[in-house]
């Protein structure tokens, strides 16, 4: 075998048995440690796949969408722009779109209402969201009811319940025939919610949208990169607010492994001393703590990753989904498709690993540099 890997496989052999010898200080240390990290790698791993999912979904949006504003806010868009918008050269399709929210008082949830084009839907029936079923207690013959615009109850029918596994999108959804929803919240002819536009070429969509500006100035167009860079703004927002509740906890955290790294102990020195005074060399003392903190911090990463990855991939990260998925009451249930960002896992790694191998090399070399009677008298 190599020399230089026999010795560090004996230094590593020393290391371990070494940190055993201080077991109940070293597992408490780790223990903390893997909690640590267990919480920031489960936050990543939900956060990430959080937005993979909203990619997915956003993949299916439209090109475009046209909003008309009024006193700096949305309001039903005329239908005739449509026609107007289609002559622009590169747009392929406008279709208007009616949808909007409904507060449910017995519940407490936000529903919300989309008109669909689905000819087999009856009048005043409507196909509910997994969430919304649940949330209700009703099942497919069961009747919902909803507050028009008067405050008079309509009864609706429960035609189809979608499946659970498009409840990230449809949780709360409720759609209905087109005549239901104009007549429910009292919607004007002529009018709708806003306008979906496709495009034939998307490099042409914000000489579109431009376009779209200059011949209707009372509208915002909305480009479907806009719907995916504020998906993922909101999703970065919500774990940096967990990450922060946390911060206290984790400069806790830094402030003990640094204090354990840092003040040696009097037996350590002694341990040290000892060490020097039988042949061992200052390189053979540094690669013994480097080797410990190693230990230490390794284990505690991968323990602490591995964890979170079960917490969010197996149990749906139960700790914390509500402070992320950002429902207020009625909350979706779905399986997130496992997503690894190497560069996180690497950046975790580096801000984990490293700073503790530092923290334990340090004041062990000022220790292995002093004399070796001293050390061990201290």
């Amino acid at each position: 075998m190599n020399r230089s890997l026999q010795r560090h496989l004996n230094i590593l052999d020393f290391a371990l048995s070494s940190l055993w010898r201080r077991k109940g200080k070293n597992l408490a240390l780790l223990a903390v440690y893997t909690l640590i990290i267990f919480i920031i790698a489960s936050i990543v791993f939900f956060t990430q796949a959080l937005k993979r999912e909203a990619d997915l979904v956003l993949q299916d949006a439209p090109d475009l969408v046209v909003q008309r504003m009024v006193a700096g806010r949305h309001d039903p868009i005329p239908v005739s722009y449509g026609t107007g918008i289609a002559a622009i050269r590169g747009v392929s399709e406008v279709t208007p779109r009616f949808w909007g929210y409904y507060y449910d008082p017995v519940t407490g949830a936000n529903f919300t209402l989309v008109a669909s084009d689905d000819q087999e839907l009856k009048p005043e029936a409507i196909s509910i969201g997994s969430g919304v079923a649940r949330t209700s207690r009703i099942s497919i013959g069961d009747f919902l009811p909803l507050k028009d615009i008067k405050g008079s109850p309509v009864l609706f029918s429960v035609q189809k319940i979608f499946p659970s596994s498009s409840e990230l999108v449809a949780a709360d959804l409720i759609q209905l025939r087109q005549e239901d929803f104009q007549r429910l919240f009292d919607f004007p002819a002529g009018r709708a919610t806003d306008l979906a536009v496709s495009a034939g070429n998307p490099a042409e969509l914000e000489t579109i949208a431009a376009k779209i500006v200059h011949d209707f100035p009372d509208t915002r167009p909305i480009l479907k990169s806009e719907m995916i860079r504020t998906y993922d703004s909101v999703f970065d927002w919500r774990s940096g607010m967990v990450l922060v509740v946390l911060a206290v906890a984790v400069l806790s955290f830094i402030i003990f492994a640094w204090d354990k790294a840092t003040g040696l102990s009097a037996e350590e020195k002694k341990e040290i001393g000892i060490l020097k005074s039988i042949g061992w060399e200052t390189t053979d003392v540094l690669l013994l703590k480097s080797w410990e903190g190693i230990v230490i911090s390794l284990s505690a990463f991968l323990f602490g990753v591995s964890l979170g990855y079960l917490h969010v991939f197996f149990f749906s990260a139960s700790l914390f989904e509500h402070a992320l998925k950002g429902w207020s009451v009625l909350y979706p249930e779905f399986k997130l498709t496992p997503v690894i960002d190497p560069y996180l896992i690497c950046l975790l790694f580096l801000l984990s690993v490293g700073p503790y191998v530092a923290a334990t090399v340090v004041p062990s070399w000022l220790a292995a540099t002093v004399d070796p009677d001293a050390a061990m008298r201290s």
